[in-house]
C-alpha cells in the first residue's frame, strides 16, 4: 500500500531555468513523509512543538533522489507517492515518486503518469536525551509494515571522503531560518548547502567562455547526514571535489565540516545539458579539458 500526498507547487520554488529547483524536491519529499509519519504516533505531528518536548523524533540519515524529469508550475498540485522499502531494528527506508497523474482518456496525448523523481530516505527513531537511536516498537513495526514494498535491489556505494588538500573550500554561515524545531538545522538545509557551495565554483569550473549553449543540472543527489548543525556565529566548512567525469556528465564529491569533524558527506550528479533542446550533450572540448584538468588536481581553482 502507498500514501499519496498533494502537494501545492509555490511559484518562488522555481530557479532560473523556470523549473522547481532540485532542493525544493527534498522539501517535497519532507512534507510527504511528515503526513506518513503522522501515523507512526497518533495525536502528535511530526517536527511540532510536542514532537519536540517528547524528546523523540524519526531522524533523516540518508537520502538519495534521481531527477528524472523537469517540474514546471502548470499542471496543478504534484502527486507524491510513499511506502516503505525496508524495516529493520532501528530503522525504516521510505521510498517515494513525485508524479502528475496522466488523463484517464485512452489514447489521450497525456494518457500515463510523468514521473518527475524517485528517492528513497533512511530514517531512524532518535532519543535527545540520550543521544543515539531506538529500536522501533511493535506498534510501529505494525504500521510500517503495512506500507512495505520491499526493494531488493543492491545499494550503491556510499558517497566517500573528501580529501581536503584537494578540495575547494567555501566557508557556510547557518542562518536563523535554517533551524527546526529540534534547534538543528533542518535536512533539506544540508542539501542547499551543498547547492551554495557547487554554486560558488560553477563559473571556474562548467561555465564554458566560448558559448551559453550548454547548461548544467543535477541528475542525482545522495546526502549521508553525520552530525547535527546548529546555529552559531562561527561558519562551517564545504568540502566541494571533482570526482568523476564521464561523456554527458560529472560528479562531484562534498563534506560539510565542522573543523575535522564531518556533519554530511554528499555527492551528486551534474548532467550537461543543450539549453535550447533540453537534452543531454558532451561538453565542447574546450569546457572538457577544463575538467579534465579539475578531476586531475580536484579541486576547481
Amino acid at each position: 500500500m502507498r500514501h499519496t500526498y498533494l502537494c501545492p507547487l509555490r511559484w518562488a520554488d522555481l530557479d532560473e531555468l523556470g523549473h522547481v529547483n532540485n532542493v525544493v524536491y527534498v522539501d517535497y519529499l519532507q512534507e510527504a513523509r511528515v503526513e506518513l509519519l503522522r501515523l507512526l504516533r497518533p495525536g502528535v505531528v511530526p517536527g511540532s512543538p510536542d514532537e519536540a518536548s517528547s524528546g523523540e523524533a524519526a531522524l533523516v540519515v540518508r537520502h538519495d533522489i534521481d531527477y528524472l524529469k523537469p517540474l514546471v508550475l502548470d499542471r496543478g498540485p504534484l502527486h507524491i507517492e510513499v511506502w516503505v522499502t525496508e524495516v529493520r531494528a532501528a530503522s525504516f527506508t521510505l521510498g517515494y515518486e513525485l508524479f502528475h497523474p496522466g488523463s484517464d482518456e485512452p489514447g489521450a496525448p497525456d494518457a500515463g503518469r510523468r514521473v518527475y523523481a524517485r528517492a528513497t530516505t533512511l530514517l531512524t527513531p532518535y532519543v535527545f536525551a540520550s543521544g543515539r537511536p531506538r529500536r522501533l516498537t511493535p506498534a510501529e513495526r505494525e504500521v510500517l509494515t503495512g506500507f512495505l514494498e520491499p526493494d531488493d535491489r543492491p545499494a550503491g556505494a556510499r558517497p566517500g571522503a573528501v580529501d581536503a588538500e584537494r578540495a575547494t573550500t567555501y566557508d557556510l554561515r547557518v542562518r536563523f531560518s535554517d533551524v527546526d524545531v529540534y534547534r538543528h538545522v533542518n535536512n533539506v538545509k544540508y542539501v542547499e548547502y551543498l547547492q551554495e557551495a557547487r554554486i560558488a565554483i560553477g563559473d571556474a569550473l562548467w561555465r564554458d567562455p566560448g558559448s551559453d549553449a550548454t547548461g548544467v543540472v543535477v541528475g542525482r543527489a545522495e546526502v549521508d547526514y553525520h552530525r547535527p548543525m546548529v546555529l552559531r556565529p562561527e561558519p562551517y566548512t564545504v568540502l566541494t571535489t571533482v570526482s568523476r567525469l564521464g561523456t554527458r556528465s560529472m560528479d562531484l564529491s562534498s563534506e560539510i565540516r565542522d573543523g575535522d569533524v564531518v556533519c554530511a558527506r554528499g555527492r551528486v550528479v551534474m548532467v550537461f545539458f543543450d539549453r535550447e533542446h533540453g537534452r543531454s550533450v558532451e561538453p565542447s572540448a574546450r569546457l572538457r579539458a577544463r575538467l579534465e584538468e579539475a578531476l586531475a588536481r580536484g579541486r576547481a581553482y
